[in-house]
């Protein structure tokens, strides 16, 4: 499928639905903001408290707000069931917890999201529960990391920092072949641009505050995958560990769900954009964006992925310091943490593991919905102020 076709298909998933005469044709799902469902019979109610996933019997269990949000991401991740928790890390955490017991060996990669490696590495350990960090960008390393009591490889591909890609269709080939289970965090490319089980990973998981809503006004999450793997997540993690979404959050992601392609349209060529034009700025050492034909893993993220999203991080030789300095003079990109909204978002870090030689400060951008010419001026406007301070 060509990018223009899939997109086409994309749309079509998340405006398109048909006259609902159960909500009297309302063109918006109703808000059940109802903590409980009456039954006329006693019968009814028993038979539907056999099965509280399928049937609506209390909104910890399943709510039709929820539900139809877990219809609709399920079938643009291409999957058969979707499972919705309040935040990412609650999607993120169940999941995992889905996938090992006591005794059992996860195989992570070293840049995954922050507190994804302390839950494998720190909190899971515990409960007997032993985690290896490794390069994803290496499928050596990943190999040569499995055990035989490895039961998890969590992926996300690609990182929220350094952008590295994991070949998803060889880790889960890998896995397969030893029985291992594989998780992999989608949230930077969403459904519009990679749908990692169609590759072969078994439970895919966003952070939906992050593109999914885009509107920064949610906090949630989901898991995605086949029925019998999500299912046994819904009752046992789901259930017990009561990390649920409610029908309020379920409604705004709802709303934003229509416009998701079209937004991933924008931010993609927005952030290309800003992306060329610090290419040629004194202070920008190197890009990392897999979209560039500079970046390391390219032709990987043509074969995977059908686009690029908004986030991306350059290195700069320049002290921490001066570029936070670089960031306080920008009047439209706001100083804060996570993406995926309308607003462009930059944050200053040391450099890290994995940058240039002559890195000293790792800068990450959100280009968000805005005019890009006015964030590239920006940025240059903010670059003359501090040389005029800093020669």
């Amino acid at each position: 499928m060509n990018k223009k076709a899939d997109l086409a298909w994309q749309y079509s998933t998340v405006t398109h639905d048909p006259v609902d005469v159960r909500h009297h044709g309302a063109i918006n799902v109703p808000i059940y903001q109802t903590s409980l469902f009456a039954f006329e019979t006693y019968d009814e109610f028993r038979q539907a408290a056999q099965h509280p996933q399928q049937a609506h019997v209390y909104s910890r269990g399943s709510n039709p707000t929820v539900s139809y949000l877990e219809e609709k991401l399920a079938a643009l991740e291409g999957a058969e069931a979707a499972k919705c928790f309040a935040s990412g890390m609650a999607a993120i955490s169940a999941a995992i917890l889905s996938a090992v017991r006591t005794g059992d060996h996860i195989v992570c990669v070293s840049q995954a999201y922050g507190p994804t490696r302390l839950f494998v590495t720190q909190y899971l350990q515990r409960f007997g529960i032993d985690a290896t960090l490794v390069d994803g960008g290496s499928p050596d390393a990943i190999r040569a990391a499995l055990r035989p009591e490895t039961k998890l490889l969590y992926l996300e591909s690609p990182t929220s920092m350094l952008f590295q890609l994991q070949d998803l269709a060889a880790c889960a080939a890998l896995a397969r072949s030893r029985g291992i289970v594989t998780i992999a965090d989608n949230s930077w490319a969403t459904p519009v641009f990679q749908r990692p089980l169609e590759l072969g990973i078994d439970l895919v998981v966003h952070s939906v505050t992050k593109y999914i809503s885009g509107q920064s006004d949610s906090v949630a999450g989901v898991v995605i995958g086949s029925k019998p793997l999500v299912d046994r997540i819904a009752e046992d993690e789901y259930m017990l560990l009561g990390g649920i979404m409610t029908a309020h959050t379920a409604a705004q992601i709802t709303r934003s769900l229509r416009t998701l392609p079209l937004r991933m349209e924008r931010h993609e060529r927005s952030a290309l954009a800003a992306a060329a034009h610090l290419a040629g700025q004194p202070y920008v050492a190197k890009i990392n964006h897999p979209a560039l034909p500079s970046h390391p893993q390219h032709a990987l993220g043509l074969r995977q992925m059908n686009g690029s999203s908004g986030l991306f991080s350059f290195e700069s030789a320049e002290s921490p310091e001066k570029m936070r300095d670089w960031a306080n003079r920008l009047n439209y990109f706001k100083i804060g943490v996570s993406w995926g909204g309308f607003e462009s978002l930059v944050t200053v870090n040391p450099a890290m593991a994995g940058c240039a030689p002559e890195a000293r400060s790792l800068i990450r951008l959100h280009i968000g919905l805005e005019n890009v010419d006015d964030l590239t001026q920006d940025m240059d406007q903010a670059w003359a102020g501090v040389k005029d301070v800093q020669p």
